[in-house]
């Protein structure tokens, strides 16, 4: 985006801090190299997301080669190739998963995501622009109004940020001081009026304090902005811990320092409470800050002084948003300045910043004091239960300077900088929200794919199949036990017993029924009949219970014993 180019309305302008995760979908063979179909999202939401089309000639070849990986000091090699059957399928699919391996390493790394050419190669849409070649312009116009400038050098790649660029530049009237210019877009948490924005700067321009490095010059247009502030030899505080040269290359300089190391106790203790200091200082003022790391903080004589305080007002996002955005305790920014200086603290202590946070194991490290600290911003269960207060941290360290260190803010511009810290607060909640409930989702989808799940899932599938033939089969006994053979056993246990006495030889002839009506069987069959017919009434009432399928033949014995009777 130009100097003077304005957004146009309902644009959305890009937070580059959202991470960006690319899966390797598919393959396919052209004439002399494999192409890789890759799927790449930003952010949690997977409307968010494109496909590219990857050559492994000339696409993962060029990402490692120019994301200096060599420089860095990481090794992240590449899957083998194969000369000869490096067409085969199984060739393919074992080089796709070394090369997802290869993309995951990059995407998760804190400093190589954040690279222009990892930015370029995943989403080259919105990358395309040489932002280098947009800031000499624009620089160059600015110097056209205001001859007593010079450019004497650029600084490439100093800093992380992809949309702003640093320049070396001196003073006509001062030859030997050296200040540095930075050119910088306007980000998406930019809720200033244009014309409140430029109170905002022209006040900190003004301003005078102890712990704030001095910002000599500022000009804001409708997308950008361009800053001049003093020029530091020395370098940053992260610089000072890394053992590094300022102007080379963050890539080289942070990715794998070999010489870090921590600060001795007293100089923890001494910067931290002088950081506390400016912290305090911005927040009673009505300035939202948020960008607090060891990198926007220098070290000048014993004093520390922040530096970027404008990035709030100018809407970029913080470098440590991706890691606070997962805690939605941290959901103002007096927690995210508390949240940042426990990160800073850490690196000031160890040499290195936290891996990840929450963290709850800490290394060794022969200052409790600062541990205690550490444990109170970093662990689980203060990232649950919310930040502590600046006040609370280091309060036993006492300052050089007596008086009392104060900003004075119109009530106008104090009005304009509390609305858009709301608003910046509420994009931060939202972003908190989606993405609870997309944990939330993965941790459901994860649980029921498991395998103790599924096991779970069958055995309980199984009891309700054993419920449902259980239930069947009770109801259809109910329904047996309507049409069973209860008047049938009532006669026949009336005829026996209006019967004078049972025959007792074979010989014997058999006696007439009370109609009248012979039967017509021999003594012999009629004896034996009437044996086993006296014993099937409790026999088929029992084989009714236990099996309704015996029902029908019960009825049917029992009709046949009642014609017999008759």
């Amino acid at each position: 985006m130009s100097f003077r180019e304005k957004p146009a309305p309902g644009r959305l302008l890009l937070d580059d801090t959202v991470p960006l995760t690319a899966v390797i979908e598919a393959s396919q063979n052209l004439q002399s190299h494999t192409e890789y179909i890759i799927r790449v999202q930003r952010g949690v939401s997977s409307d968010n997301s494109w496909q590219v089309n990857a050559p492994i000639t000339a696409g993962y070849t060029h990402l490692d080669r120019n994301c200096v990986l060599q420089v860095c000091g990481i090794s992240l090699p590449l899957p083998p190739k194969k000369l000869i059957g490096n067409m085969d399928r199984e060739f393919i699919a074992e080089r796709q998963r070394g090369l997802q391996t290869y993309l995951d390493s990059i995407t998760q790394h804190p400093l190589l995501c954040s690279s222009l050419t990892v930015k370029k190669f995943l989403d080259p849409n919105n990358y395309s622009a040489n932002y280098t070649e947009i800031a000499l312009q624009q620089v160059s116009m600015f110097f056209r109004s205001d001859l007593k400038w010079e450019v004497l050098e650029p600084l490439r790649d100093i800093g992380w940020r992809i949309r702003k660029k640093y320049f070396l530049i001196k003073n006509k009237e001062q030859p030997k001081e050296r200040y540095l210019l930075s050119w910088v877009d306007l980000g998406p948490d930019k809720f200033l009026s244009d014309k409140d924005l430029q109170s905002a700067m022209k006040l900190l321009t003004s301003l005078s304090t102890p712990y704030l490095c001095p910002l000599l010059f500022s000009s804001t247009s409708e997308s950008s902005a361009l800053l001049i502030r003093p020029f530091s030899e020395r370098g940053s505080l992260r610089d000072h811990i890394c053992k590094v040269k300022p102007r080379e290359s963050y890539l080289k300089k942070y990715c794998n320092p070999k010489k870090s190391q921590g600060l001795e106790l007293p100089h923890i203790k001494l910067y931290g409470r002088q950081i506390l200091e400016a912290l305090k200082l911005l927040q009673d003022g009505g300035v939202f800050y948020g960008h607090l790391h060891a990198s926007n903080v220098i070290v000048d004589e014993g004093v520390c002084r922040l530096m970027d305080v404008e990035n709030g007002m100018l809407g970029v996002p913080s470098a440590l948003r991706p890691a606070f955005t997962q805690l939605r305790k941290i959901n103002t920014t007096e927690s995210i300045d508390v949240f940042c200086f426990g990160h800073l603290l850490y690196e000031m202590t160890y040499g290195r910043p936290p891996d990840s946070v929450p963290v709850d194991q800490f290394p060794d490290a022969p200052y409790t004091a600062v541990v205690s600290v550490l444990q109170s911003i970093l662990s689980t269960e203060a990232c649950k239960s919310g930040m502590p207060s600046l006040l609370q941290l280091f309060s036993d360290v006492r300052l050089q300077h007596s008086e009392k260190l104060q900003i004075k803010v119109p009530s106008r511009l104090k009005e304009a900088l509390k609305t858009a810290k709301e608003s910046l607060e509420k994009r931060l909640h939202e972003e908190q929200r989606l993405l609870h409930q997309h944990r939330r989702l993965t941790r459901a989808q994860s649980h029921h794919g498991s395998e103790e799940e599924r096991k779970r899932r069958k055995i309980l599938a199984r009891k309700v199949s054993r419920n449902k033939i259980h239930n069947k089969l009770t109801s259809t006994t109910t329904a047996g036990n309507m049409f069973s053979p209860s008047e049938p056993t009532k006669k026949f246990e009336k005829s026996c017993s209006g019967a004078s006495s049972p025959p007792t030889c074979p010989s014997s002839p058999t006696p007439p029924s009370t109609t009248g009506k012979s039967v017509c069987l021999s003594s012999h069959l009629s004896d034996k009949l009437y044996v086993h017919l006296s014993l099937l009434p409790s026999v088929c009432l029992s084989l009714c219970q236990v099996k309704p399928a015996l029902c029908q033949i019960s009825n049917i014995i029992f009709t046949f014993e009642s014609a017999c009777m008759m």
